[in-house]
């Protein structure tokens, strides 16, 4: 095992369980779904085929905190290996295009899959920033997917990412494919920012985080599919149902709005599951990244779907019909409401379309000196306890500062008491890790309005990275040029000292330190 993808994982690497909670052996599984599907990859390329099943749900699964579920990883591997070995062969082909392990002890002990058997470490530095990429890539696609979007144009880089791991490829050739990694990152969240479309355009909403006296289901994860059946489903039964982690910004959508028993949020980010689903009382589904190995105390209330999965958890398959969530209803109906956290309402639905509405207002306000600055302080929460500093940077701002915010790192400041600039929120939540389309549609539209390019504004960014879905969206910040990024609590491991020095050098990526020298750094005091 050698496992860095995230930004908890030790140094270097996480070798003998994940801090994640992966074990030994489902990583392996992970490695050679990987190492196998860039074999497939490289088939299909060289064939100028696009992918068949078998690309996006396993790249999506083996992003940190999806699936911990070996069994998953096996049918994988079988779907992946088949495809690939109907394929014509070629000569000088990589072991990868072959590759068939006999058993499981011939996975586990495998050299060759994974990524720390890329020798060059510069070479595996960029293939893994590319790599987590189209993990991203992946997953952000599957969503647009689920509803109804979908361009062949995304498969096809993919298939192009994935095969360049066995190709000679120049340094200056693998920093190219990074960056256009973020191109298709850039692409691909304009697409589901139109898929989410279907459900309204969303609008700046307080949501209620106080539970009512009903048992009900929490939802957490990304998928807006899965909670408008799970919605559709509960109507009538006396079961309500809440958000929960990056589902929060549902809350927004006006279609979403229609269901009485659509009650609120509960709790937090992933990051505190353990601690909030105990209180819960009722069933959670976790439809995308975010589960943690659950608590034995509540592991029976916990179903999965979609890519996630996890043992002993009940599992809701996808059919020709949909998704029954008959056995989840059942057993909310049969459970405690859920207890009080106490925690304060909660702002969200701050993208683009209704922070456009007031651009005259803003403009207004930064022309008069009453807006000093934007903090683009968007990103992953984790466990780390170094990720307190966002916190006590948010109540270091100046109060003439505005946070531009969407995924869950805003849970480390979204209940803070940080007031308004005459009217204007100083916390903007555009919604979840996705929505930090939202945040270069504002910027954009800003440096338009004052005739400046991007990195003229009086915008400032610190961003949080946990996982693979923020590495896509760091990647296609470098693709539109915003230099200057603050990134922490801590850079990643995978990045090697000479690919560090490019990134600095290019795009002046910093790292985060202490609350006060960063407020300097960045221009906000």
């Amino acid at each position: 095992m050698y496992c860095q993808q995230c930004q908890e994982s030790k140094a270097p690497a996480c070798t003998h369980g994940g801090v994640c909670g992966k074990d030994k052996v489902t990583a392996a599984y992970q490695d050679a779904v990987l190492y196998c599907l860039s074999g497939l990859c490289y088939r299909l390329n060289a064939e100028g085929k696009l992918p068949e099943p078998c690309i996006i749900e396993p790249l999506f699964a083996t992003l940190t905190n999806v699936s911990f579920d070996k069994a998953r990883f096996v049918g994988y591997l079988k779907c992946i290996t088949d495809h690939r070995d109907s394929l014509p062969s070629k000569a000088d082909e990589p072991e990868a295009c072959s590759w068939k392990p006999a058993n499981e002890e011939e996975i586990v002990g495998s050299e060759k899959i994974g990524l720390d058997a890329i020798a060059d470490e510069n070479e595996r530095s960029l293939f893994s920033l590319l790599l987590f990429g189209v993990k991203g890539l992946a997953a952000y696609y599957s969503h647009a997917v689920a509803l109804g979007e979908k361009n062949d144009a995304f498969l096809a880089f993919i298939t192009k990412a994935l095969a360049s791991r066995f190709m000679k490829l120049s340094i200056e050739e693998r920093t190219a494919l990074v960056l256009e990694c973020g191109k298709y990152g850039a692409d691909v969240l304009a697409l589901l920012d139109k898929a989410n479309r279907h459900y309204g355009v969303p609008e700046i909403t307080k949501v209620n985080t106080t539970p009512g006296s009903n048992p009900g289901i929490a939802v957490s994860g990304h998928d807006l599919k899965d909670l408008e059946m799970i919605l559709k489903q509960t109507e009538g039964t006396g079961v309500d149902v809440y958000t929960h982690g990056e589902m929060l910004p549902a809350h927004a959508y006006p279609e979403f709005k229609k269901y009485k028993h659509f009650k609120g949020n509960y709790g937090t980010s992933w990051a505190n599951q353990r601690a909030e689903l105990e209180s819960f009382g009722g069933p959670v589904v976790f439809t995308t990244n975010c589960i943690v190995p659950p608590l034995q105390s509540y592991k029976g209330r916990v179903f999965t779907t979609g890519a996630v999965g996890f043992p002993g958890c009940v599992h809701i398959p996808e059919t020709p019909s949909g998704k029954d969530f008959s056995e989840v209803i059942k057993l909310a109906k049969q459970s405690p409401a859920p207890k009080d956290l106490k925690i304060p309402p909660m702002l969200t639905g701050c993208g683009h379309d209704a922070v456009l509405a007031l651009a005259g207002k803003v403009i207004e306000l930064i022309k008069a000196g009453k807006i000093r600055r934007f903090v683009v302080m968007a990103g992953c929460d984790g466990r780390d306890s170094a990720r307190e500093y966002y916190t006590e940077f948010a109540k270091a701002l100046p109060k003439d500062t505005v946070i531009l915010t969407a995924g869950c790192a805003k849970y480390r400041y979204n209940t803070l008491d940080l007031g308004d600039i005459d009217g204007i929120p100083r916390v903007l939540d555009a919604g979840q890790c996705n929505d930090s389309y939202s945040l270069v549609v504002i910027a954009s539209a800003l440096a338009e309005a004052f005739g400046c390019g991007i990195n003229d504004l009086p915008v400032s960014y610190n961003i949080a990275w946990y996982e693979q879905k923020a590495v896509l969206v760091l990647l296609v910040l470098l693709h539109l040029g915003v230099k200057n990024i603050m990134l922490g609590p801590s850079l990643p491991k995978f990045v090697s000292p000479a690919v560090l020095d490019l990134l600095v050098k290019t795009f002046g990526i910093q790292a985060a330190s202490d609350v006060q020298t960063d407020l300097k750094k960045l221009n906000c005091i």
